[in-house]
């Protein structure tokens, strides 16, 4: 008895294709939702803690007692890191590369 070995029927089979062909759009939308998502948290960020340095460095100005009670080196020092974190934010959600 002779058996007769079977052929790959998935190399030219249009339905394998189609399926890889939907599994990679799927893929690049969930990448590019990723990425949107990633980019509204990191503006999001960069505007509370630019808005923090703001406070800080005008809070005597903007009558925010309990800010403008804290010592100057601590108000500055802290407003200085705050916008630089905050600018920094802001840079990586424009620039968006993730």
């Amino acid at each position: 008895m002779v058996m007769k070995k079977n052929k790959n029927h998935y190399i030219a089979n249009p339905l394998t294709t189609q399926i890889l062909k939907m599994e990679t759009n799927f893929r690049e939308k969930q990448k590019k939702s990723y990425e949107i998502a990633r980019m509204a948290k990191d503006i999001t960020m960069a505007i509370l803690i630019l808005s923090m340095a703001v406070l800080m460095f005008f809070s005597e100005q903007l009558k925010v007692e309990q800010i403008a009670d804290l010592d100057k080196l601590f108000r500055y020092f802290f407003g200085g890191l705050c916008l630089l974190y905050g600018g920094f934010r802001l840079y990586r959600g424009v620039k968006r590369d993730y």
